[in-house]
Parts: structure tokens; C-alpha cells; sequence
């Protein structure tokens, strides 16, 4: 008993502090293993390391990949917090087979029955968003009738996922860069789907990193396609390391969504620059230096 009790106390004394040391006016989602030379490997103590430091939201990419009992222990953390859970992943992504594009019927009925699955992960979890990515191209069929192929069966996801109040954000790639061959690549491509699809269950998710090596004209590009964006994730080109790292002036765009009245989730969707301590310091002081807009 008297070991348990000593386990409690230094269990009790590694949630950091009751109050974050500040605030955002984002709500910026590290993932798990960004802060872990601070906090160690436990996903808990992960968690109340980020609280602590001021990030209101989480995002875990490998979610659905976890045991229910770790999803359990994510969500109740979360809520104790008063975090958010950005996005995970919702289905198996094929990065060099045609999976949505695909107009064979396997593809799509193993997709579908992921996402169905990925409704008891977002429950768990107190998700609200989970990625989908279309997959790489169909080398045969013309690029019309792919995209209807693919318009067809995100209508048929979000029928599974509007009753629960739950959003698949598409995300369109760099294919110049980290993924050659994928179906979706641009913000006009994504918002055409979205609007074919006109359910609230499928919005775009716009990685700024990605859509700099694509298309850059960022903030007038985020304007056009505002009303069907739900996420952001975030990365410097390039590099894909955290803001300041690269060529892209974050204050003014998250200055720029701010001021728009985004109230969701900025997933830190990339790497430390630098190793240690250190470097993960060097991260938070990239997030406070970024936030530094005028509202």
C-alpha cells in the first residue's frame, strides 16, 4: 500500500501544474512523441505535459491503430484536461495502389467498412474530425471519371458518419515532393469534391505545408475554399519542421485565420528540428512566436 501510495504521489506531481503556463489564441494539436524527452513515454503524462505548456488539443494520426484500453485512457485524459482531439486516420492508405480512384469494388467496400470502425475510435476519443486521403491515381480510366468514382463513395461515408455528428476532412498531397502519384492534390480539387459530395460530413482538410509545394498563394487560396475547410495542419517548407523553420510566415496566416473566426484545430503535423530538450523547447517557442499576431 505504502508503494502505491508513493506511485500516486509522483503520478500526482507529473501532471506539471493545474494551469497552462499560457494561452494560445489557436488551438494548436502536437502529436504524441513531439514533447517526450520533457515528459517521458507515457501518453498520459505526453498529454499533461502539452496542457501544461498551453495546447488545448492533441492529434494522433495512428489512433485507430491503438488498443481500445489506450483510446479509453486518451479519452478520459483528454477530457480531465479539457483538450480537444484533432484528427486521426481514418482508413488504410495505399500510397501506390488506386483505392477511392479504383473502379473495382474491393477498395471501396474495405474503405467504407473502415470508416464504420472509426466511428467507435472517434467515440472513444471525443473526436469530431478523421483524415481521408483518396489514394494514388488510376493510370487508365480518365481523371473525370475517377473523381466521380470517388465523389460516389465519399457520399456513401458520410451517410455512415452524419448521424453520429462526425467530419472526414480530404487532404490534398504534394506530389512534387513527399507523395508522387496521389489522386488529390490542390485546394480547388478538394473543394470540388467537397461540394459534389454537400454533406457536412466531408470538408477539406488544408495542410499549409503541403499546399505551399503545390499551389502557394496561401491566404487567398484558404479565402476561396474557406466555407469548406474544417482543418489545418501545419509544417515550414522546407524541411517540415515547425514554423520559422522555413519560408512561410506563419504569424501572418494564422493571424490571417484567426482574425476569420476559426475556432478548430491546427495540427502540428511535422518534426522537430532539432534533438533534446532543447529542441522540443524550441518547438513551443516556435508556436508562441507564431501566435504573436495582432487578433
Amino acid at each position: 500500500m505504502a508503494g502505491a501510495g508513493v506511485a500516486l504521489a509522483g503520478r500526482e506531481a507529473f501532471a506539471w501544474q493545474a494551469k497552462p503556463v499560457r494561452t494560445f489564441k489557436l488551438h494548436y494539436a502536437p502529436h504524441f512523441g513531439m514533447f517526450r524527452e520533457h515528459s517521458g513515454t507515457d501518453l498520459v503524462a505526453q498529454l499533461e505535459f502539452m496542457a501544461a505548456e498551453g495546447f488545448t488539443a492533441l492529434e494522433d494520426n495512428g489512433m485507430r491503430g491503438r488498443t481500445v484500453a489506450d483510446q479509453d485512457r486518451i479519452g478520459e485524459a483528454l477530457r480531465r484536461l479539457k483538450m480537444r482531439m484533432g484528427v486521426f486516420v481514418a482508413h488504410t492508405i495505399n500510397w501506390n495502389e488506386p483505392t477511392l480512384t479504383s473502379m473495382t469494388d474491393a477498395p471501396r467496400d474495405a474503405f467504407l467498412k473502415e470508416v464504420q470502425q472509426s466511428v467507435e475510435v472517434a467515440k472513444r476519443v471525443g473526436a469530431t474530425w478523421m483524415t481521408v486521403v483518396a489514394g494514388h491515381v488510376d493510370r487508365r480510366p480518365h481523371i473525370d471519371y475517377q473523381t466521380a468514382r470517388v465523389v460516389d463513395t465519399l457520399k456513401r461515408a458520410a451517410a455512415i458518419l452524419e448521424p453520429h455528428g462526425l467530419v472526414m476532412v480530404l487532404e490534398p498531397l504534394n506530389t512534387l515532393r513527399n507523395h508522387p502519384g496521389m489522386f488529390l492534390t490542390s485546394t480547388p480539387q478538394a473543394y470540388l469534391v467537397c461540394k459534389a459530395v454537400a454533406s457536412p460530413a466531408c470538408k477539406i482538410l488544408y495542410d499549409i505545408y503541403h499546399q505551399q509545394i503545390t499551389e502557394g498563394n496561401l491566404i487567398p487560396n484558404i479565402d476561396t475554399a474557406w466555407d469548406e475547410i474544417a482543418y489545418l495542419q501545419v509544417g515550414d517548407n522546407p524541411g517540415r519542421n515547425e514554423p520559422g523553420t522555413g519560408e512561410i510566415n506563419y504569424r501572418n496566416v494564422f493571424g490571417h485565420i484567426h482574425r476569420k473566426g476559426f475556432t478548430g484545430i491546427v495540427g502540428m503535423e511535422h518534426g522537430n528540428s532539432a534533438r533534446g530538450k532543447d529542441g522540443e523547447r524550441t518547438v513551443i517557442d516556435a508556436y508562441i512566436q507564431a501566435d504573436a499576431f495582432q487578433p
